[in-house]
């Protein structure tokens, strides 16, 4: 019961909200919400208490969803110790967001709609995690995709938001369709969707079992763990697929924090998770998520090196902690992995929400070069954005620290050329973490003041309800890790039960207590090494004279447009598309064949023929005798047909 109120409230509230106009107030309709939300975050937040005291597992089977012969599909309700992490975690971000809106959203008159929004994807986000069977996780999986567009696309008079929100669902949808393969192969493996049943006979599966477009080199158990992995990295933003996220930085601030800290972008990593029992049987997608992973987490760190709207740096940070997401799951840390995801989720929120504090200030400015100065007029946003930092570049003994060391130590562990390529871009990837944090904070509040007069005469902290989830996130991103490292990845932790499962020859996660020391310091030399040289290098201009030479010209424009990726994906698959488009599509199919055998065709074919009919209305009396007689005549023709053609014959001959 405890676990339907944790689920269900945030579902209630938004077809509340969604679907009354006038009947309530504006204040009414905007509060349902935050106290739906509210409801969950206590529930969770007790069963959250429950897992202190040893791994849980419950199934609650609500009936049967349809059955096809003997395929059936349940609507079921799993909460084990993964679920009520990813409970506790959604819930406790999206409640403090929801308070947070309230003030950061007060003045536009669609607060109701935004909350019930918010509500909204909170639901279907607890719907994914919480789900007996992949197809139930698919609903809500395909309802965060839904809901994330709405969200981004927020403000639709804004034709960037648009380009947004339409970017995050078609390269969300390659996620999504790699996952229904995935779940149809299983589903055709195993005549289930269920967890219980996919993972006790995931070891049976036969070679010959599974015959997709022929292909018979892959084997079918990598084959279905490799597409699910391409649905984590859409979903994730790994490197590929990540084009959406920086994007997606177009709806309202908020929604930034709800995507990108706790919510969307950590279900891919919850999927693999959840399919651990799967995974752990195939070195191949395990070696993939390897590369991916380190790979993301190098990139996005180095694409957000020359970034200049605070958003999108904070945002591609979230892309690079989610690239170690991954590769501690390649790695088999599963527990890492999850403890990272429980650690970002509050100093991202954090970093989020305090830099929706400075745009809030600067009225709706983002461009780190057009802010300054503002060390001594925001400081509890200075000191949440300093404190997320640090947390987020791994200082020592901060929330951060103890994680991301932590999958770093995993993959020097693991003694494995892949898990060395991890470790390696991992430490530099933490180098450039930590100098661009540094750089946003020292452009937003060091610098002197590159803002309007008038901007800064009307300049203010957060008000009281921006500043209490400030306050409460500074808590959780410095004392969060600490209190539940050992909970989480300690050596004689037994709180994930059957949650996640860890193949007896993967033992990376058991050796990285017994890491030499010097390894275990060099990712925190990195960090504060990236610090320094951040002071150092933006204190003396010589990071603007390298942007004027022309190698850090090149530099700066490579690593500023991300790599290339979207210029090389509009040229290669965009521009292609639109060109089939309007000149094969528009042009044959929809103005050609469907309007030529279509409504329009027939339309043409009828007034075709009544204008010639017409011309046959002369007037003329010996017009309409004839046609009169024609009439006659063309009804006896079949008769008469016959013999006309025996005499024509016996003419000819």
């Amino acid at each position: 019961m405890l676990s339907l109120f944790a689920i269900l409230p945030p579902a209630l509230a938004a077809l509340f909200v969604l679907s009354s106009r006038t009947e309530y107030t504006t204040k009414i309709r905007s509060y349902v919400p935050v106290a739906a939300v509210g409801i969950s975050f206590i529930a969770a937040s007790i069963l959250f208490y429950t897992l202190l005291s040893g791994p849980v597992l419950t199934i609650i089977d609500l009936g049967t969803w349809f059955s096809i012969g003997t395929f059936q599909v349940n609507i079921s309700i799993l909460i084990d110790s993964l679920s009520v992490v990813m409970l506790f975690v959604i819930t406790s971000i999206s409640f403090l967001v929801h308070i947070y809106s309230l003030e950061y959203m007060s003045h536009d008159p669609e607060l109701p709609s935004f909350m019930g929004h918010l509500s909204l994807f909170t639901f279907f986000m607890l719907l994914l995690v919480s789900a007996g069977n992949m197809l139930q996780m698919f609903i809500g999986w395909e309802g965060v995709g839904l809901s994330s567009y709405f969200l981004i696309n927020f403000w639709k008079t804004r034709i960037a938001a648009n380009k947004a929100a339409i970017k995050a669902l078609l390269v969300n949808k390659i996620g999504d369709f790699f996952l229904m393969v995935a779940m149809g192969a299983l589903a055709f493996s195993f005549n289930s969707l269920d967890y219980h049943v996919l993972f006790a006979l995931a070891s049976s599966i036969d070679i010959n079992t599974i015959d997709f477009f022929f292909l018979q080199f892959v084997h079918p158990l990598d084959f279905c763990c490799l597409l699910i992995l391409g649905g984590a990295v859409a979903k994730s933003a790994q490197i590929g697929l990540h084009t959406w996220l920086p994007d997606a930085m177009e709806g309202p601030s908020p929604v930034s924090a709800l995507l990108h800290a706790a919510t969307m972008v950590t279900a891919g990593i919850f999927i693999l998770c959840r399919s651990s029992p799967i995974l752990e049987l195939s070195p191949l997608t395990l070696s993939l998520c390897v590369i991916v992973g380190s790979l993301t987490a190098f990139f996005a760190a180095s694409a957000g090196f020359f970034q200049n709207d605070i958003k999108r740096v904070i945002a591609l940070s979230t892309c690079s902690q989610l690239g170690y997401m991954l590769f501690a799951c390649g790695l088999s840390g599963y527990n890492f992995a999850m403890f990272h995801l429980f650690n970002h989720a509050f100093f991202k929120a954090l970093l989020f929400l305090s830099a929706c504090s400075v745009i809030h200030a600067l009225a709706d400015e983002q461009d780190m070069r057009r802010m300054g100065g503002l060390l001594n007029i925001l400081p509890l946003s200075y000191t949440a954005t300093l404190i997320g930092s640090l947390s987020l570049a791994g200082f020592p003994f901060l929330t951060g620290f103890y994680s991301k060391d932590g999958i770093l130590e995993l993959a020097y562990a693991s003694y494995s050329s892949v898990g060395y390529f991890a470790f390696i871009l991992g430490t530099i990837s933490a180098f450039l973490t930590a100098f661009y944090s540094f750089r946003l904070i020292y452009l937003t509040y060091y610098t002197r003041p590159n803002t309007t007069h008038a901007t800064l005469l009307h300049v203010h902290d957060a008000p009281l309800k921006m500043a209490i989830p400030l306050v409460v996130l500074v808590f959780a991103s410095v004392f969060v890790g600490y209190i539940f490292k050992d909970l989480f990845v300690g050596p004689n932790t037994d709180v994930w039960g059957n949650s996640l499962f860890f193949h007896p020859q993967h033992t990376a996660r058991v050796y990285t207590e017994y890491v030499p020391t010097y390894i275990k310091l060099l990712p925190v030399f990195a960090s504060l090494s990236g610090i320094a040289m951040s002071y150092l290098v933006l204190t003396n201009g010589s990071f603007v004279a390298f942007n004027f030479t022309s190698l850090g010209h090149n530099v700066y424009f490579f690593l500023n447009n991300k790599w290339y990726f979207d210029v090389l994906y509009n040229y290669f698959f965009v521009r292609p598309a639109l060109y089939l488009g309007q000149r094969v599509f528009q042009a044959i199919v929809d103005k050609g064949t469907l309007e030529l055998f279509g409504p329009a065709g027939v339309i043409k074919v009828v007034l075709y023929i009544s204008n010639a009919l017409s011309t046959l209305h002369s007037g003329y009396l010996y017009h309409y005798t004839f046609l009169f007689l024609l009439g006659l005549f063309i009804p006896l023709l079949p008769v008469f047909m016959p013999q006309i053609v025996l005499e024509i014959t016996d003419i000819l001959n």
